[in-house]
């Protein structure tokens, strides 16, 4: 006899349209996440629930609900709704959407045109919208994970209001697969048993992506078959097998997350770079977004490094941008070049110190007005007051410097940057001493 499990085809079955479909969000209520944008009394949310929506921009990665968002803005100013894709669709295909939106609106029909990875779309075609989005044939909706700076055309993005949306957080996610577990939409009419550290698991694993952890649940699910009972009880093993990230199954709180970074960066400082790679490959393989790791590289690379080696920095951002550029499973070696170059640079964290040490006294002292001679004086009225008054332009010196004091007076002997003697910052720490020694007069 077949063994029948949830997908067993019957008058109650579920649907085969895929969870996160079943699953979309047709309210705000309903939505998840982005309360920096349609929480109660943010801007969007008004502009929204007031419909006075305009042409904008929803900016940020992948799975984050760009497409939701645009189809219940749709739904609630009742407009035409029309999904439009960078991909597939050309000058020719825009402009026949353009057309029947033009004719909509002479009979009163609101078009609210979705384009999809609008970034996609080359100069001309982006420049195809500009009439109709000026004359309010269409409220333009374009999403894209690039940065609108630089993939957007400035005619066509000084049109549109830019909303940045976040990666979902793991709570956000976790209380999205408890929901498709009771939702009749999901999988509400079936007994289901897996355990929250199970969910937080997936919840971790997807990294903000609402679209990855819906359709993980739903693999899982798929791959537990009924039990004499008729209860799908869900192991660990099943999660890991569906994840294929065996070391993401640990505690909900996401300690082993911060301990892995912790060893990363700690190996990299101990110029140890075995354990550095080893540690940047653990995470890899726990489901960690590279760009994390580059970001943490990037900032080690100043911390820890400095101007004992200032390529290290460069080497810190070049293995970010590739791992930007190619991402998993090719970024992984970028990531071990940039390890193991930190690793083996010299170290120093003056620059570190510095911060610090400013930060303390920004915190415990008033705020210390700029001395009147580094002020600048764009107005006659300012310079009669004396802002500028004093100023040596250190270019007309023969020593390309001036013994002025630039901190406040209250800390005009105070030291932030104190170079060490490793690798590069030990030439630093000399030519210091020596301006130093001659803005005393010795």
């Amino acid at each position: 006899m077949e063994q029948l499990n949830l997908f067993t085809d019957s008058p109650s079955s579920f649907s085969r349209a895929p969870l996160a479909s079943r699953l979309r969000p047709e309210t705000l209520d309903e939505y998840v996440g982005q309360e920096h944008l349609v929480g109660k009394g943010m801007l969007l949310r008004q502009l929204i629930e007031t419909d006075q929506i305009s042409s904008m921009i929803f900016w940020g990665p992948p799975g984050v609900g760009k497409t939701t968002l645009a189809r219940i803005i749709a739904g609630h100013t009742h407009a035409h709704f029309v999904e439009f894709s960078a991909v597939t669709s050309g000058i020719k295909e825009v402009k026949e959407v353009m057309k029947e939106a033009e004719d909509n609106r002479k009979r009163g029909i609101k078009t609210l045109l979705f384009t999809d990875e609008i970034h996609r779309f080359n100069k001309a075609q982006q420049d195809a919208f500009l009439p109709y989005v000026e004359k309010g044939s269409i409220v333009l909706v374009g999403a894209t994970t690039e940065n609108p700076s630089f993939e957007i055309n400035s005619a066509l993005l000084s049109r549109c209001k830019v909303f940045i949306l976040k990666a979902l957080t793991e709570e956000d996610l976790f209380k999205l697969l408890k929901h498709a577990l009771t939702s009749e939409k999901g999988f509400g009419t079936s007994q289901i048993e897996i355990s929250d550290d199970d969910l937080h698991a997936i919840a971790m694993f997807s990294n903000g992506d609402a679209r990855t952890a819906l359709n993980t649940l739903e693999m899982v699910v798929n791959n537990t078959p009924l039990d004499s009972e008729g209860i799908i009880r869900v192991t660990t093993e099943t999660v890991a097998q569906c994840m294929d990230r065996r070391s993401l199954l640990y505690d909900k709180n996401g300690e082993e997350h911060y301990n892995l970074i912790s060893a990363l960066h700690k190996s990299m400082r101990n110029s140890d770079p075995d354990a550095a790679v080893y540690w940047m490959c653990r995470m890899i393989d726990g489901g960690e977004d590279p760009l994390y790791i580059a970001r943490r590289m990037v900032r080690f690379a100043s911390e820890d490094v400095g101007l004992a080696d200032s390529n290290a920095l460069n080497v810190a951002i070049n293995a970010y941008q590739a791992c930007h550029f190619l991402g998993l499973p090719e970024c992984n070696v970028h990531l071990a070049h940039a390890a193991v170059y930190l690793s083996m640079a010299p170290k120093s964290n003056a620059l570190e110190r510095a911060c610090i040490d400013a930060a303390a006294d920004i915190a415990e002292s008033p705020a210390e007005p700029v001395p009147m001679h580094i002020r600048n004086a764009p107005t006659k009225l300012m310079k009669d007051a004396g802002y500028g008054k004093g100023y040596i332009y250190a270019h007309d010196t023969e020593e390309k410097m001036a013994r002025m004091t630039c901190l406040p007076d209250s800390l005009k002997d105070r030291r932030y940057y104190d170079p060490g003697d490793q690798g590069d910052e030990a030439a630093v720490k000399a030519r210091l001493e020596e301006i130093l020694k001659w803005k005393a007069g010795e």
